[in-house]
Protein backbone atom coordinates (compact mmCIF):
# COMPACT_ATOMS: atom_id res chain seq x y z
CA UNK A 1 0.00 0.00 0.00
CA UNK A 2 2.86 2.37 0.79
CA UNK A 3 4.45 1.66 -2.59
CA UNK A 4 1.16 2.36 -4.37
CA UNK A 5 0.84 5.64 -2.51
CA UNK A 6 4.42 6.58 -3.46
CA UNK A 7 3.70 5.73 -7.11
CA UNK A 8 0.54 7.84 -7.00
CA UNK A 9 2.31 10.83 -5.46
CA UNK A 10 5.25 10.64 -7.85
CA UNK A 11 3.15 10.54 -11.03
CA UNK A 12 3.90 13.43 -13.36
CA UNK A 13 0.29 14.61 -13.47
CA UNK A 14 0.09 15.04 -9.72
CA UNK A 15 3.41 16.87 -9.56
CA UNK A 16 2.29 19.21 -12.38
CA UNK A 17 -0.98 19.83 -10.57
CA UNK A 18 0.86 20.65 -7.34
CA UNK A 19 3.16 23.08 -9.14
CA UNK A 20 0.17 24.71 -10.85
CA UNK A 21 -1.60 25.05 -7.50
CA UNK A 22 1.44 26.70 -5.88
CA UNK A 23 1.81 29.06 -8.85
CA UNK A 24 -1.90 29.92 -8.62
CA UNK A 25 -1.53 30.78 -4.94
CA UNK A 26 1.43 33.03 -5.69
CA UNK A 27 -0.48 34.62 -8.58
CA UNK A 28 -3.49 35.21 -6.33
CA UNK A 29 -1.27 37.02 -3.82
CA UNK A 30 0.14 39.23 -6.59
CA UNK A 31 -3.35 40.03 -7.89
CA UNK A 32 -4.67 40.74 -4.38
CA UNK A 33 -1.80 43.17 -3.84
CA UNK A 34 -2.38 44.74 -7.27
CA UNK A 35 -6.05 45.31 -6.46
CA UNK A 36 -5.42 46.57 -2.91
CA UNK A 37 -2.42 48.77 -3.69
CA UNK A 38 -3.13 50.03 -7.23
CA UNK A 39 -6.69 49.47 -8.46
CA UNK A 40 -8.59 50.32 -5.26
CA UNK A 41 -6.80 53.66 -4.71
CA UNK A 42 -7.53 54.62 -8.32
CA UNK A 43 -11.26 53.88 -8.14
CA UNK A 44 -11.58 54.65 -4.43
CA UNK A 45 -12.41 58.32 -4.89
CA UNK A 46 -15.66 57.26 -6.58
CA UNK A 47 -16.82 55.93 -3.20
CA UNK A 48 -15.06 58.63 -1.20
CA UNK A 49 -12.45 56.40 0.44
CA UNK A 50 -9.34 54.66 -0.82
CA UNK A 51 -9.92 51.46 1.20
CA UNK A 52 -13.15 49.64 0.39
CA UNK A 53 -12.90 47.38 3.45
CA UNK A 54 -14.18 50.26 5.57
CA UNK A 55 -17.41 50.59 3.57
CA UNK A 56 -20.38 49.31 5.55
CA UNK A 57 -24.06 49.83 6.21
CA UNK A 58 -25.31 49.84 9.80
CA UNK A 59 -28.16 47.40 10.40
CA UNK A 60 -29.40 47.51 13.99
CA UNK A 61 -26.51 46.60 16.25
CA UNK A 62 -24.52 45.04 13.39
CA UNK A 63 -23.18 46.14 10.05
CA UNK A 64 -23.04 44.83 6.51
CA UNK A 65 -19.43 45.26 5.38
CA UNK A 66 -19.96 45.31 1.64
CA UNK A 67 -16.53 46.89 1.15
CA UNK A 68 -14.79 43.55 1.73
CA UNK A 69 -17.05 42.01 -0.86
CA UNK A 70 -16.12 44.76 -3.34
CA UNK A 71 -12.41 44.07 -2.76
CA UNK A 72 -12.88 40.35 -3.39
CA UNK A 73 -15.08 41.00 -6.43
CA UNK A 74 -12.51 43.33 -7.98
CA UNK A 75 -9.78 40.75 -7.31
CA UNK A 76 -11.87 38.05 -8.98
CA UNK A 77 -12.55 40.22 -12.03
CA UNK A 78 -8.85 41.05 -12.42
CA UNK A 79 -7.90 37.37 -12.14
CA UNK A 80 -10.60 36.41 -14.66
CA UNK A 81 -9.42 39.10 -17.08
CA UNK A 82 -5.77 38.04 -16.81
CA UNK A 83 -6.63 34.36 -17.30
CA UNK A 84 -8.82 35.26 -20.28
CA UNK A 85 -5.96 37.22 -21.86
CA UNK A 86 -3.47 34.38 -21.20
CA UNK A 87 -5.78 31.78 -22.78
CA UNK A 88 -6.50 34.07 -25.74
CA UNK A 89 -2.76 34.65 -26.32
CA UNK A 90 -2.04 30.94 -25.97
CA UNK A 91 -4.72 30.08 -28.53
CA UNK A 92 -3.35 32.70 -30.92
CA UNK A 93 0.20 31.34 -30.56
CA UNK A 94 -0.96 27.75 -31.06
CA UNK A 95 -2.87 28.71 -34.20
CA UNK A 96 -5.47 26.51 -35.76
CA UNK A 97 -4.50 22.91 -35.31
CA UNK A 98 -5.15 20.61 -38.23
CA UNK A 99 -7.98 18.23 -37.51
CA UNK A 100 -6.91 14.60 -37.15
CA UNK A 101 -10.29 13.13 -36.37
CA UNK A 102 -13.95 13.51 -37.24
CA UNK A 103 -17.19 12.34 -35.74
CA UNK A 104 -19.21 9.44 -37.11
CA UNK A 105 -22.61 10.81 -38.20
CA UNK A 106 -24.30 7.57 -37.12
CA UNK A 107 -22.92 6.65 -33.69
CA UNK A 108 -21.14 9.95 -32.89
CA UNK A 109 -17.85 8.24 -32.01
CA UNK A 110 -14.51 9.85 -32.91
CA UNK A 111 -12.75 8.32 -35.91
CA UNK A 112 -9.62 9.16 -37.96
CA UNK A 113 -10.10 11.50 -40.93
CA UNK A 114 -8.89 8.86 -43.38
CA UNK A 115 -11.41 6.23 -42.22
CA UNK A 116 -13.94 5.05 -44.79
CA UNK A 117 -15.87 2.95 -42.31
CA UNK A 118 -16.61 3.61 -38.63
CA UNK A 119 -14.78 1.12 -36.39
CA UNK A 120 -17.50 1.41 -33.73
CA UNK A 121 -20.71 0.93 -35.73
CA UNK A 122 -19.18 -0.25 -39.06
CA UNK A 123 -21.25 2.28 -41.04
CA UNK A 124 -19.98 3.27 -44.49
CA UNK A 125 -19.04 6.96 -44.31
CA UNK A 126 -20.16 9.41 -47.01
CA UNK A 127 -17.58 10.67 -49.49
CA UNK A 128 -15.33 7.64 -49.10
CA UNK A 129 -15.03 4.68 -51.45
CA UNK A 130 -16.78 1.46 -50.42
Amino acid sequence: MLREFKDFVMKGDLIELAVAFIMALAFAAVVASFVADIITPIIGPIFGQPDFSELKVAVGDGAITYGNFLNVLITFLVVALVIFMIVKAHNRIQGAKAATAKGCPFCKSTIPLEASRCPSCTSQLEGTPA
